[in-house]
């Protein structure tokens, strides 16, 4: 109880918001996940400092969560504080055609700001749903562009709280991974570099993208966005259309009818429904085509509890 009251009173001091027992599938695209012990929308690098802190002094197991958009979280939720780089942690600037990033901004976000100051690079990338921060952590990319393609240097916080600048040099970035996932260190910001373009074409390319994106992917219904990993020498979607997989389901946890690359919730699917789902797809395309898939979003807790 007197954790409790400390955790609510720092929150406070700080003028950040939280929730307790708060429902993962409410910040997750899949819609799925149990709560929480706490959700805190981090405002400034300094607060994150002091519930790092406090996380360290109470033993209290944490995790970041930017827009839930490559991740599956457990039905049992997470067992501590959920440290969101949200809404609240998410400063765009301009230096010359050089884009500061707050780890929280969206990728769209950054997308329509590039198309305002008429900077080009940002096209391919800004239809992907998730925080700029998640998308350096996976290396994200789409329509033959990555992160990789743009990133000039990142700024990280260690366990401790102390803030350290990563070069694009260090960040060992591959297809959809990156330094960061084996490092314990949480990406607070970084530097993009853009070109000066014109607005026209930009927007007019923006537009093509997010149609072709609409077009193909189930975008009205829930998901982490794609299922499974490119394997070395074809594509997933391709593997498990071949197998006959497509609307193969599981509870409310379908492998899309429009795109055999997404696993889709399409009602009230649990992680047990898609993580089964899921297994059955990979068994399946092993057997007939002899390839193994690899899950590609990130599982947040326990799903075997």
């Amino acid at each position: 109880m007197n954790e409790l009251h400390e955790f609510t009173a720092l929150c406070e001091t700080c003028g950040c918001s939280v929730l307790y027992a708060e429902p993962l599938r409410n910040h997750t695209t899949f819609r799925i996940g149990g709560a929480c012990t706490a959700f805190v929308n981090v405002n400034s690098a300094e607060t994150l400092k002091k519930l790092l802190a406090y996380c360290r002094r109470a033993g209290s197991a944490y995790t970041i969560l930017g827009n839930g958009s490559n991740v599956l979280a457990a039905d049992s939720g997470f067992r501590g504080i959920v440290l969101h780089l949200g809404r609240d942690f998410s400063k765009i600037t301009r230096e010359d055609d050089r884009l500061h990033c707050e780890a929280g901004a969206t990728l769209a976000r950054i997308g329509k700001f590039a198309l305002e100051e008429s900077l080009t690079g940002m096209e391919c990338l800004a239809g992907i749903p998730g925080t700029v921060g998640g998308a350096l952590y996976m290396n994200a990319g789409a329509y033959g562009r990555e992160m990789s393609d743009i990133i000039i240097s990142a700024e990280c916080m260690d366990e401790n709280g102390t803030l350290s600048t990563v070069s694009k040099e260090e960040m060992q970035l591959g297809y959809r991974t990156s330094v960061f996932q084996d490092r314990h260190c949480i990406i607070t910001g970084m530097t993009l570099q853009l070109s000066q373009g014109k607005y026209g074409e930009i927007k007019e390319e923006m537009d093509d993208l997010l149609g072709k994106r609409r077009a193909k992917q189930p975008l009205e219904l829930p998901s982490a966005g794609s299922t499974f990993r490119r394997p070395v020498g074809n594509y997933a979607s391709f593997l498990i259309d071949q197998c006959g997989l497509k609307g193969a389901s599981v509870g409310d946890a379908q492998v899309s009818k429009k795109h055999a690359g997404f696993v889709v919730n399409t009602g009230k699917a649990t992680c047990h429904d898609v993580l089964e789902l899921c297994d059955y797809v990979k068994q399946t395309v092993q057997e007939k085509t002899g390839y193994q898939l690899e899950l590609e979003p990130v599982i947040l807790g326990d799903p075997s509890v």
